[in-house]
């Protein structure tokens, strides 16, 4: 072969081995993002994850777009991690409250999912019957709120749930009424520490239809008749 047909040669040299090369790197990245995912989160988000990844190795896109993808999902892998430490450390917080209160047949704590939801027994707060929160309670809610304060980025919502003991006095009519303004009146307290957000906070009142526990005894009506604030990640329009 003569010198300027192997310059030509060269100079055509198949380099569409570069394609797949770069594919199977940026599968590798997507391997190491899932696992890195599936040792922080739980097992939802890793689902949501994997879906995510489906969706973009599976519909045609480039490698440039696959790309924007995994960036995409590095970041918000990167803020369900963050969000879960916080939670996390809010929940310490609280549960250190409550042990130095001697508060844990009241109040107890738990993460579900991507929210933290603190449990107030009913008893703690109010009389029977009653949507008048005790002012001894207060200080419970006060506590609260001054650990929110810490929390700007979480929204927060006050539930009120009663047990299935039908209840219509000239206050209340039914459980809604009373479960509502439950709620509604323990969020005023977390309110009235100035340096939280009202846009924050929102109240509602499930009355006895998200019990649980059965409403069969007196220990699981106990159980079903409590406020519930949620602390979830605020949805940034």
């Amino acid at each position: 072969m003569s010198s300027k047909r192997r310059e030509q040669h060269e100079e055509h040299m198949d380099e569409t081995w570069l394609i797949p090369y770069a594919d199977l790197l940026t599968l590798l990245l997507a391997l190491f993002i899932v696992l890195f995912a599936s040792s922080t989160i739980d097992a939802q988000k890793f689902n949501s994850l994997k879906e995510s990844l489906n969706a973009a190795f599976h519909s045609g896109t480039g490698i440039m777009e696959s790309q924007s993808v995994t960036d995409q999902l590095i970041e918000k892998t990167q803020v369900q991690t963050e969000t879960l430490v916080d939670l996390q450390r809010l929940k310490k917080q609280m549960d250190q409250y409550i042990h130095e209160n001697n508060l844990s047949s009241e109040l107890k704590t738990s993460i579900i999912k991507d929210s933290l939801i603190i449990t107030i027994r009913d008893h703690a707060l109010f009389d029977s019957g009653s949507a008048a929160v005790k002012p001894q309670a207060r200080k419970i809610i006060l506590s609260m709120a001054d650990i929110l304060i810490r929390y700007p980025q979480y929204e927060v919502l006050v539930a009120g749930h009663t047990d299935n003991q039908p209840i219509h006095t000239k206050e209340f009519e039914s459980n809604w009424d009373l479960s509502s303004e439950r709620a509604l009146n323990c969020m005023k307290i977390l309110l009235s520490t100035s340096r939280l957000d009202p846009r924050r906070f929102s109240a509602i009142g499930y009355g006895e239809y998200r019990p649980i526990a059965s409403n069969e005894t007196e220990e699981g009506r106990a159980k079903n008749r409590r406020v519930e604030v949620t602390i979830k990640q605020k949805i940034v329009p």
